[in-house]
C-alpha cells in the first residue's frame, strides 16, 4: 500500500499517520463495522468515481442491518470521498470508506460505543498480481463454506463477515492457489473470497443469486447490465460444483478484481485454460465504461481545487 497524505475522519481531513483508534474500539474486539471498496478511475477529464451513489447506498444499508447509525448524510459522504480524492491528488485510486463502533463499554453489545467515519484512499493495482487480468489466475475450491442464512448478514458488507474471506484466501495459497471459490452451507456455488463469480456454460452467462450468501456487488451489477445490452442469456441461478468443471469461461468481479479470468479450478483448465471471448468483451466493454470513454452515467467526476 502507498500511504497517501490525508484521512478523512469524523468530518475532517487529518495526516495519514494521525487517523488513530484506540485499542480497545469495539470494532476491533467484536467486528462491528462495515466497509465500502470504491475505485476512482483516470479519465481524459481527471479522476472521476466509479458508481459511487450506489457503494455510498450499500454503505447506508450495512450499517442499518448491524445497528450503526451513520453520524453523516449521503451528501457530506459524497463530498468527503471526492475532497479526500482532490486533496490527495491521486490521478486513479482505491477508496475506503468505514463506518466502525468505536469506545465506550467493552461487552457484546455495541448500543453504548461512539460510531466513527473514516474514509482513506490510496493508490492500488488491483486484488490479484500484476497480469492477471490478462493471464487468468488459478483457483480452488475452499472447504470453508459461506455463512448459513440467518447466522451473519451477508448481503451487508460488514467487516465481521471478512474472517471468513481470510480463512478462504489463505487456505487457497497456502496451497498454491491466488484464491477460492466458496460453496453455501448447501453446496451450491457461492463466490470468491472476495469478489463474485460468473460463468458461462452452453452459451449461457450464470451467477449466482443473492439467496446463496453472496454479496450484492456493485461491479456484478454493472457487468449484468453489460451482459445484457450484449445481448447474452444472462441467469441467476443456483450453481452446482461440478458445472465449475463444465463451463467454457469463469470469471470473478469486484471493485478490486474488475474483472479478472479464472483459468483453472481446482488445477483442471477452465475451457481452453486462457480467458474467453465473453470474458475478454466484457472487460474491454468495462474498462472503456470505467475510464469514460463510453459515458454511461457511472462515473462522478472528482473535479478541481
Amino acid at each position: 500500500m502507498k500511504k497517501a497524505d490525508w484521512i478523512w475522519m469524523d468530518g475532517s481531513l487529518v495526516p495519514w499517520d494521525e487517523a488513530r483508534v484506540h485499542v480497545l474500539s469495539h470494532a476491533l474486539h467484536y467486528g462491528s463495522a462495515v466497509f465500502e471498496g470504491i475505485r476512482a478511475y483516470a479519465t481524459a477529464d481527471g479522476p472521476a468515481v466509479l458508481a459511487l451513489e450506489a457503494h455510498l447506498e450499500r454503505l447506508e444499508r450495512s450499517c442499518r442491518v448491524v445497528h450503526i447509525p451513520l453520524p453523516f448524510d449521503r451528501d457530506t459522504l459524497r463530498a468527503a470521498v471526492l475532497e479526500t480524492v482532490r486533496r490527495n491528488g491521486h490521478p486513479a485510486c482505491y477508496i475506503r470508506p468505514l463506518a466502525f463502533r468505536g469506545e465506550g463499554p467493552l461487552g457484546v453489545s455495541p448500543l453504548t460505543s461512539d460510531v466513527r467515519v473514516s474514509i482513506a484512499t490510496w493508490e492500488w493495482a488491483g486484488a490479484h498480481h500484476e497480469g492477471a487480468r490478462d493471464e487468468g489466475i488459478d483457483v480452488c475450491v475452499s472447504s470453508w463454506r459461506r455463512m448459513a442464512p440467518g447466522t451473519h448478514p451477508a448481503m451487508a458488507k460488514a467487516a465481521g463477515n471478512y474472517l471468513n474471506s481470510q480463512l478462504v484466501l489463505v487456505e487457497a495459497k497456502q496451497n498454491g492457489f491466488h484464491d477460492g471459490i466458496v460453496l453455501d452451507v448447501n453446496g451450491y456455488v457461492s463466490e470468491g473470497s472476495g469478489a463474485n463469480i460468473f460463468l458461462e456454460l452452453d452459451g449461457r452467462l450464470i451467477t449466482p443469486p443473492l439467496g446463496d450468501s453472496i454479496l450484492p456487488g456493485i461491479t456484478r451489477n454493472l457487468v449484468i447490465q453489460l451482459a445484457r445490452e450484449k445481448g447474452l442469456e444472462l441467469v441467476e441461478q443456483r450453481i452446482a460444483r461440478e458445472m465449475l468443471i463444465y463451463a467454457g469461461e469463469i470469471f470473478l468481479v469486484g471493485t478490486a478484481a474488475e474483472i479478472t479470468p479464472v483459468r483453472s479450478i481446482d488445477r483442471i483448465p477452465v475451457g481452453t485454460g486462457e480467458p474467453g471471448p465473453i470474458t475478454r468483451d466484457l472487460q474491454a466493454a468495462f474498462q472503456r465504461a470505467a475510464t469514460g470513454v463510453d459515458d454511461r452515467g457511472w462515473l462522478t467526476p472528482v473535479g478541481g481545487a
